[in-house]
């Protein structure tokens, strides 16, 4: 029986899982994002040049891999049009190879507007949302007030967008806050023209049918594990399941038809925006890394927060997904400290514990272990033998501890700057 393999991030998002991705996708037939919409950020570098998707699948660069956007994402037909004026520009074109699920919900001009007056009610207890709309449009699938892709095929789409937009009209009424939808209609409803040349599919159908005929399926993770709404640092959290059973329900793809679960983390944490962070950083190392590791958000722009390896979050993360491969970026932003610290426990109300609580919000102290640092530049390096004995050290501790081996390890941004431990 064929399988999906499911890669995701294990942090908060940032992860680099769009280069990861791009690396992989040489070995798979297919590519299908599973969940959250346009606040994702997957940044691929190849021959030069920086692309960062926000929608599409970062197989996209690929020719004849095919591309599924599942009934478990929301999408922006505005930032959907930039995205595909945007491959256009690089000579991709994007309308043989990528299907879109019916099922997949819409964004609204009106559901950023509802997302900004939120946050902006909030004032200093911001979530530090994307302001992109995805929490309202994941609120309206689950009130079952949604629009789906498949409806705009169907006669009367435009008076269920007004009646939608009225409704927010009504909420937003509500808000001491004043901005028109009507301003972006010109670009959304260009965005719905340009929706509906692309092949609008059952994708549940599709992607079993092609799990049948043998074909090699890998199912693409947004944000990260302490990111999902059930399992994250509630309520500094994204708005969808973006664990491993995500996927499932994402895909319409049933659980024992998921194969290998690939686990993407960075060598140190980062998090975007407002909530708990127990191994951050506010001091010179902290800006080192964000500076070395160009930790700005690729959807946003805002500088990410930055801190050391958190090993019982990254270990909750490996279990919560049953984590069967584990792949290390940003592994050369450490280069050239002396000392580098891994948090293996938190003190938590003058108690040691390795498990998160359930109040992550808490006063949390940090528990580290030390290791040495490495002065080499490993960025060049493609033969996992001509690493430092430090950080194989470094590698080894983490496996050790989390009982999953370490098959890939990123050192730089390019597609072609990484080893892999066990297949040389």
């Amino acid at each position: 029986m064929h399988k999906v393999d499911v890669l995701l991030g294990l942090q908060w998002g940032d992860e680099g899982k769009g280069k990861i991705v791009d690396v992989l996708a040489p070995e798979y037939d297919v590519i299908a994002r599973f969940q959250g919409g346009p606040n994702a950020g997957h940044s691929l570098e190849f021959n030069g040049i920086k692309h960062i998707l926000h929608t599409i699948p970062s197989g996209i660069f690929h020719e004849n891999k095919i591309n599924i956007i599942g009934n478990g994402v929301v999408i922006d037909p505005s930032i959907f049009k930039k995205e595909i004026d945007s491959l256009q520009g690089l000579g991709v074109d994007a309308t043989g190879n990528l299907f879109i699920s019916k099922k997949a919900h819409l964004i609204l001009p009106s559901h950023r507007i509802l997302d900004a007056a939120s946050e902006a009610l909030k004032g200093n207890t911001k979530i530090g949302s994307t302001l992109k709309g995805i929490g309202p449009a994941y609120m309206d699938k689950t009130g079952r007030n949604g629009l789906r892709v498949g409806d705009i095929e169907l006669p009367g789409f435009t008076e269920k967008y007004n009646s939608l937009k009225k409704k927010h009209g009504e909420i937003l009424a509500q808000y001491d806050y004043t901005d028109d939808p009507g301003k972006y209609e010109e670009e959304w409803f260009k965005g719905i023209e340009l929706l509906k040349t692309f092949r609008l599919v059952d994708s549940e159908y599709l992607i079993n049918d092609l799990l049948t005929q043998g074909r090699k399926i890998l199912a693409e993770g947004a944000q990260g594990t302490l990111l999902d709404i059930d399992f994250g640092s509630y309520p500094f959290v994204t708005s969808s399941n973006t664990i491993c059973s995500g996927a499932c329900n994402g895909l319409g793809i049933a659980p024992s038809r998921t194969g290998e679960v690939i686990g993407i983390f960075k060598a140190y944490c980062t998090r975007v925006g407002s909530g708990p962070f127990p191994t951050e950083l506010t001091d010179e190392t902290g800006d080192r890394l964000r500076n070395q590791g160009k930790e700005f958000g690729s959807t946003t722009g805002r500088p990410r927060r930055c801190g050391w390896l958190d090993l019982p979050a990254l270990k909750y993360s490996v279990m919560i997904n049953g984590v069967t491969q584990l792949m290390i970026t940003k592994a050369d932003v450490l280069t050239g400290l002396d000392t580098i610290r891994i948090c293996t426990a938190y003190k938590h109300e003058g108690k040691l514990t390795e498990t998160l609580p359930y109040d992550m919000t808490g006063k949390l102290l940090p528990e580290y272990r030390e290791f040495r640092g490495w002065k080499e530049d490993i960025s060049s390096i493609r033969n996992c033998d001509d690493l430092p004995d430090a950080f194989n050290q470094y590698i080894s501790y983490i496996e050790n501890e989390t009982g999953v081996p370490v098959t890939m390890i990123s050192l730089g941004p390019d597609r072609t700057a990484a080893v892999f431990p066990g297949r040389e």
